[in-house]
């Protein structure tokens, strides 16, 4: 079986996905992926001693969800705000392959939760653990990946992956709120940590878009074939899109 990491690099940061253009941002963001996931595994165990395996495969499903419908409408805003710059069919076949990895990720995602599921009411089938272990650090890695580039969104414009991140975290968190849905940790505490993870999601995100727009001249609304601003080094490109 092959390696985890491996698989998920090959399957969702193909070659025609641009290298990120800050590596010391694209760290903090691994960083920030990783410690989400440990702190809200350790507020469930340890603070609200309430960890749901249901719950939690409910709120994996709408962040699936929230990705499959959100991801698409902002890319298309965005579109309708670049069409003013240049012709946008010259985009295409990049978004086929950013929908894609999306509809990819979200297929691997609903297929791992199914998984886990079944081996957990099936009383832990010995003989598909090392599948779900395999599948665990697959989505893992996966997430990671997908994390910097956004579905290959950086291959269309190198400011999408922070601004989806940023729409969507807020937009997973804020029915939440709205429902008073606090996880058994109290209004104080449960409102820090709902709004604690889009908040940080979009200071990182613009902390990148601040970097990408001084270090590289990369504006967001600026039309994705549009040179960089002067005074700023030539964008690197990615290669050539398989779709094309």
């Amino acid at each position: 079986m092959a390696d985890p990491k491996h698989a998920a690099w090959r399957l969702f940061h193909p070659e025609w996905v641009p290298e990120a253009d800050d590596p010391a941002v694209e760290r903090l963001k691994r960083i920030r992926v990783l410690a989400g996931l440990l702190v809200s595994f350790g507020v469930y165990t340890f603070v609200a001693h309430d960890f749901d395996l249901t719950q939690a495969v409910e709120n994996i499903a709408v962040a699936g969800l929230v990705l499959l419908l959100i991801t698409p409408l902002t890319v298309g805003v965005m579109l309708l705000v670049w069409r003013r710059g240049g012709p946008l069919r010259p985009l295409r076949h990049t978004l086929l392959g950013c929908l894609k990895l999306l509809v990819g990720f979200v297929g691997a995602l609903a297929g791992t939760v199914l998984l886990c599921v079944y081996f957990t009411q099936q009383g832990g089938v010995v003989v598909l653990l090392p599948v779900v272990l395999w599948l665990l650090g697959f989505m893992i890695q996966a997430a990671l990946r997908v994390n910097g580039n956004f579905f290959g969104t950086g291959a269309v414009h190198r400011c999408l992956p922070p601004v989806l991140a940023a729409v969507t975290s807020w937009l997973m968190a804020l029915p939440d709120l709205a429902t008073g849905d606090l996880h058994g940790l109290g209004a104080r505490l449960g409102t820090v940590f709902i709004l604690g993870a889009p908040v940080l999601v979009t200071l990182i995100a613009l902390l990148e878009m601040r970097r990408l727009r001084r270090f590289h001249g990369i504006r967001l609304r600026d039309h994705p074939g549009a040179p960089p601003r002067a005074g700023h080094p030539p964008r690197r490109g990615p290669a050539p899109n398989p779709y094309a």
